[in-house]
């Protein structure tokens, strides 16, 4: 009898899942508001694992990107590479956008997060083991502008974090409902922002002790594959009414008049003003942020003396962001959009940004400051405005979800970071060249306060009109384009 009152049950052993699931939903609850069914919560949790693994890999790269990027090239060179960038994404946009007519969402996913894993084994191999490409060999030898493979690191993270994330967004907005995203969305990001935390803060030189940040690149190869196993599992076992996404009455009609062809994507972009106005707000924000970011990088690089240095300081700066995003999804920030409507939630990031903007111009050469700028900037535009430009795409067809998008999220960052980069490039050989290092600095920052300032008064414009016009569409149950 004593036996049987201490031993477990089968049924008990069986009661564990639902009890971990019941778990789950009331932290959920707490943090995100209700949901419909214990399967939507699943539904959300497998989304959330995928966009766990991207996030944490790309904000794992991302600090090496620059650290190693000055160590073979100069980081005096990141805006030529930054401008490299955007052009070497124009062929594989086109590339991206055939295999989205050819094959499933899904099968484009996992075929071009296998090749992104099988490129970092390859960077993996050369930075490591090469005498002369290699890390090693050219901490010897010296930074060399000719050092091809240098050049193609940073481009490959470039192209990673435009490509990789734009299609999972665009996966995730497809099987998704606007009310749902407004409840799943979130919680979506808030795994993000945890992989952005956990990836840089674990997968460091000085963890895996290491002399280099070269193995660090082979675990990302891992935890992508990783991704590509949870999106199988998603697509495999969420049931299939809770994988339709949204579809107004006129979609078809619509769909008809978006004619298929080599630049369909940039086509159905330019014919909306809609897209037009997220296009602008995804320019804008990177505009003033890259050229914040390069004055960040450059002020880390004098500071930092070794590359293993450097990569952990700017890791530190990747968990900071993760940190700050996920206390702001904690506390509710990621339901503005719920609670007081997209209106708010579009104008809320450009009133933020215009404060950072005024702060490094009165402390330009604090690193303590521009870093804590940059965390912020970065945490609230992950937590908030990420989610809710996402959801801007729900009342749109299926060709503007993935290739207009994709056009629009690639080229309005890729292209902004890429003119960006060209005024980065002139602080060196116009301010500094004239004024000196120090007085060229300063009159750099106050010319970009008062063009950042131009525009952030545009940016707020366009905020209301394209609320105004997503409020309309889901109103009138219509897609907007």
């Amino acid at each position: 009898m004593s036996n049987h009152k201490t031993s477990p049950s089968w049924r008990n052993l069986r009661d564990i899942p639902s009890l971990m699931l019941g778990v789950a939903r009331s932290i959920a609850r707490t943090l995100w508001g209700e949901f419909e069914s214990w399967e939507e919560i699943g539904k959300f949790l497998l989304l959330a694992s995928v966009f766990f693994f991207v996030i944490g890999v790309y904000w794992t790269l991302r600090p090496l990107k620059d650290s190693l990027f000055n160590e073979l090239i100069g980081i005096s060179y990141q805006p030529i590479a930054k401008i490299l960038s955007m052009f070497v994404l124009f062929p594989l946009v086109i590339l991206y956008s055939k295999l989205i007519d050819w094959f499933s969402r899904d099968k484009v996913f996992y075929s071009l997060i296998a090749a992104y894993a099988l490129m970092a084994l390859v960077f993996f191999a050369i930075f490591h083991y090469h005498p002369e490409y290699g890390l090693i060999g050219a901490k010897a030898a010296g930074k060399n502008i000719y050092n091809l493979i240098g050049w193609a690191w940073y481009v490959y993270v470039e192209s990673f974090g435009s490509i990789i994330v734009a299609l999972f967004w665009a996966i995730a907005s497809d099987v998704t409902l606007p009310e749902a995203a407004r409840r799943g969305f979130p919680l979506v990001v808030f795994f993000g922002q945890l992989g952005n935390v956990l990836g840089p803060l674990v997968l460091r030189a000085e963890r895996l002790g290491t002399i280099t940040s070269a193995p660090v690149i082979a675990f990302c190869a891992v935890f992508m594959i990783c991704a590509a196993i949870m999106l199988f599992i998603f697509m495999n076992t969420v049931p299939k009414h809770l994988l339709k996404g949204y579809h107004g009455k006129d979609e078809t009609k619509v769909e008809r008049e978006q004619e298929p062809g080599f630049l369909e994507g940039l086509r159905i972009l330019l014919s909306s003003s809609y897209l037009i106005g997220i296009f602008f707000i995804v320019t804008v924000y990177e505009v003033i942020m890259t050229i914040i970011d390069f004055h960040f990088k450059v002020t880390v690089m004098s500071t930092f003396d070794t590359e293993i240095a450097r990569s952990a300081y700017l890791s530190d700066y990747a968990v900071w962001v993760g940190i700050i995003a996920m206390i702001s999804l904690a506390l509710g920030l990621g339901r503005v959009q719920k609670w007081l409507g997209m209106t708010a939630a579009l104008v809320l990031l450009p009133i933020l940004i215009l404060s950072a903007v005024l702060l490094l111009n009165s402390y330009p050469s604090a690193l303590w400051v521009i870093l804590c700028i940059m965390v912020f900037s970065k945490a609230v535009n992950y937590a908030l405005n990420q989610p809710t430009l996402k959801q801007l795409y729900i009342p749109t067809t299926h060709d503007t979800k993935y290739k207009a998008q994709a056009w629009g999220d690639m080229f309005g960052s890729r292209g902004a970071k890429a003119g960006s980069s060209g005024v980065n490039y002139m602080r060196e050989s116009v301010f500094e060249a004239r004024w000196g290092k120090l007085a060229g600095v300063q009159y750099f920052v106050t010319v970009m306060t008062i063009f950042s300032v131009g525009l952030i008064g545009v940016w707020f414009l366009v905020a209301l009109y394209i609320a105004k016009v997503y409020n309309q569409a889901i109103k009138e149950n219509r897609v907007v384009c």
